[in-house]
């Protein structure tokens, strides 16, 4: 046999020692930039990981053709991230395979940083946020999408809070005996360190949201994650002064929150989202009282 300089192709030129359909094969942790949306902003380049996968139903194919789907992974840093680009993408992905494939999937995975401004002062910071999508082909043509995202927030016990209000009921009563209280000695004690009596406990708390949205539009994620913010109530700060960190303060006092509140503020949001078809999420309140979480867990 004479050299050639033709580089074999063990794809194409040899079979499948057992003949049987994969249902996913293809890459995880392929690093892309990915040019994200923004409402009212530019749009946001961000690093991301991403897995890409078809589907092997040729049974006698050797494998797939990685380095196709590999490429059109690189193609999304020159696009801005759309349903309608990986609508795209993951349709060429299964003609890319030349017959021997009819599904493919995606799953995206980056961090979202977003500019947040201060409660009342002029001051703003950076946030970031996880975020996830998946999409894969569906018989009929048709993607279906699912979307992941991370929402940080404060929640101070109802329980701690009614506890401590006792406290300074009694503490009230103790220094202040009389039948009558003068208003000045009361604002004069309550403000001095003798009227710190009792703080209620509040903790760093996360929602984890999976969201099914099918072939719907999808949403802006920057709306999204700063609506789940409103609805919860007491989202984490970035740069303060003293009145933010005050109104903050407020904030939390007049949202006092089990995880079970949270829970229902998020579920009845998502009820009412109309391209939201499934959700499952869960909210997890990383106690400060306890050396374990307390956590609900829900979904459709």
């Amino acid at each position: 046999m004479s050299y050639t300089n033709t580089l074999p192709d063990v794809t194409n030129n040899s079979y499948a020692e057992n003949e049987l359909t994969l249902r996913w094969v293809g890459m995880e942790n392929i690093a892309v930039p990915l040019t994200v949306p923004i409402a009212n902003g530019d749009p946001q380049s961000v690093p991301a990981k991403t897995k890409i996968f078809v589907s092997l139903d040729k049974k006698k194919a050797k494998g797939i053709h990685m380095s196709r789907i590999h490429a059109m992974v690189n193609q999304l840093s020159q696009h801005v991230l759309s349903k309608e680009t990986i609508d795209r993408l993951l349709a060429e992905a299964v003609v890319s395979q030349a017959g021997i494939s009819n599904h493919a999937s995606i799953h995206l995975a980056f961090d979202l940083i977003l500019k947040k401004p201060a409660l009342l002062s002029e001051e703003y910071g950076y946030q970031s946020y996880p975020v996830v999508i998946q999409g894969e082909t569906l018989e009929n043509g048709g993607c279906r999408y699912k979307m992941e995202v991370t929402v940080p927030y404060s929640s101070t016990c109802p329980c701690s809070a009614s506890l401590a209000r006792q406290l300074y009921a009694r503490a009230v009563d103790e220094v202040f005996s009389g039948n009558t209280i003068d208003k000045e000695s009361l604002l004069a004690w309550i403000q001095s360190e003798k009227g710190s009596v009792a703080t209620p406990h509040s903790q760093r708390s996360y929602a984890y949201i999976k969201m099914t949205i099918d072939d719907n539009a999808w949403p802006d994620l920057s709306s999204l994650i700063f609506h789940l913010e409103d609805v919860i109530g007491t989202p984490v700060q970035t740069a303060v002064k003293r009145q933010d960190e005050q109104e903050f303060a407020r904030l939390n006092a007049t949202n006092l929150m089990f995880c079970e509140d949270t829970a229902r503020r998020i579920k009845s949001c998502l009820e009412r989202m109309s391209y939201v078809s499934d959700y499952w999420f869960k909210v997890e309140h990383q106690e400060s009282l306890h050396a374990h979480n307390a956590v609900v867990i829900d979904q459709k």
